[in-house]
């Protein structure tokens, strides 16, 4: 995957984001997302926009894990994640706690649309 041409860094509040502009799912595997956080870094960026649809179905289903497995990248990594979507689709309570907390904390956010971010 050719990340680094997928990337549009922009400013926004003194902060650098990296926006993935892609048309389909490109986030299908742990690997994935360390290469657009490597890549986002290196642009000098410090948070990752990426949109619902670019992320494998699996993400909204916390009992496969890879949510958790995404997300502790940014962890690991020191980096902030803003993704954009319609969530109220998913009825998982499970998934819906999770999104409050993630947006409590700050490090990774679930925002309807860029203007939020």
């Amino acid at each position: 995957m050719q990340t680094r041409k997928m990337l549009q860094i922009t400013e926004k509040d003194h902060t650098k984001l990296a926006i993935l502009q892609a048309n389909k799912i490109v986030i299908n595997e742990v690997q994935d997302i360390v290469d657009l956080i490597g890549n986002a870094h290196y642009q000098g960026a410090c948070r990752l926009v990426v949109r619902e649809e670019h992320l494998h179905p699996d993400f909204f289903d916390l009992k496969t894990g890879f949510a958790g497995e995404i997300l502790q990248k940014f962890s690991t990594y020191n980096f902030n994640l803003t993704i954009l979507g319609s969530f109220e689709k998913y009825a998982s309570k499970s998934l819906r706690d999770f999104i409050y907390e993630s947006n409590k904390a700050g490090r990774i956010k679930f925002l309807e649309n860029e203007e939020t971010n």
